[in-house]
């Protein structure tokens, strides 16, 4: 439940952000009569996303059990790499968002169409959209041991929140430190995204994947060191039994190395004067 609640909720802040920066451009602009064309776009996306969610769903249910696990073990490994880079990205790129997007009206507006403004709105959401549906698969997988209904409550609470959240934003009912929220979200998820990844890794190894490693310390139980994860991993995906070594060690490089570079300070990159800068300070 709480892995599908952080999920939907930072992909749905993130669409829900976008949109409301688009929404009070055209606004801002006089143009509040491409509303309708933004969301056309949207609603495309979301169908979009729908569909690509239950087509995963069905190809995993109609998979023989072996082939079901390799499946779920794969798809946990792309949504850990697909969830890390999405972190990261949003660190580097949360500050030119908002012109960028802007630009990118102003070249829809002026291509006399509708279609390249509900295309920008399609991408937007539809990006976010494809994103959670992958992510949730693995949740739901990874969470076999809790009710599915609580699963579900759980992203539908994520996804509620953040519609309430970007309703507010987009109406000035509240102001949103984005750097705040996104620093938060994102630690959140590293932690969901390494609890999937020990999930990942775990349908593997029932399907003998790290053979290899077989009458290694790898594979062994990693026993009472591993306490601290499998409390995380109860709460986060509800995944219960006794991690082997192989878990617990990538479960704590993957939380090391990507806290590190995550709370590390962001570069200071030197600003070069401009030519009538450099101009101004000869003369001055």
């Amino acid at each position: 439940m709480g892995a599908a609640f952080l999920i939907t909720l930072r992909e749905g802040i993130e669409a829900a952000l976008l949109i409301s920066i688009i929404l009070a451009y055209l606004n801002a602009i006089g143009r509040r009569d491409r509303h309708g064309v933004v969301w056309a776009g949207v609603g495309g996306a979301v169908v979009l996303s729908l569909v690509v969610g239950g087509v995963i769903f069905a190809v995993a249910g109609g998979l023989s059990h072996t082939a079901s696990e390799v499946f779920e073990g794969l798809a946990s490994y792309l949504a850990v790499g697909v969830l890390t880079w999405m972190i990261f990205w949003m660190r580097r790129n949360s500050i030119r968002i908002k012109g960028e997007l802007q630009e990118r009206v102003d070249v829809a507006l002026a291509s006399g169409s509708a279609l390249g403004l509900s295309a920008l709105a399609f991408l937007v959401v539809g990006r976010e959209g494809l994103e959670t549906a992958l992510f949730l698969f693995s949740a739901f997988k990874a969470s076999a041991e809790t009710p599915a209904g609580l699963t579900i409550l759980g992203a539908l609470l994520g996804l509620a929140l953040a519609v309430g959240l970007g309703i507010l934003v987009y109406r000035g009912g509240i102001r949103l430190n984005l750097r705040t929220f996104f620093r938060v979200t994102g630690a959140l998820i590293l932690v969901v995204a390494a609890s999937l990844l020990v999930y990942g890794t775990h349908e593997l190894l029932e399907v003998g994947a790290f053979g290899f490693l077989d009458g290694t310390w790898l594979l062994s139980e990693a026993g009472a060191v591993a306490v601290p994860m499998n409390l995380i991993l109860r709460v986060v995906v509800g995944l219960g039994g006794e991690p082997t070594w192989l878990e617990f060690s990538l479960w704590l490089a993957y939380l090391v190395v990507t806290g590190f570079l995550f709370f590390r300070p962001p570069r200071v990159t030197a600003v070069r004067p401009t030519t009538s800068e450099r101009s101004d300070a000869v003369t001055g």
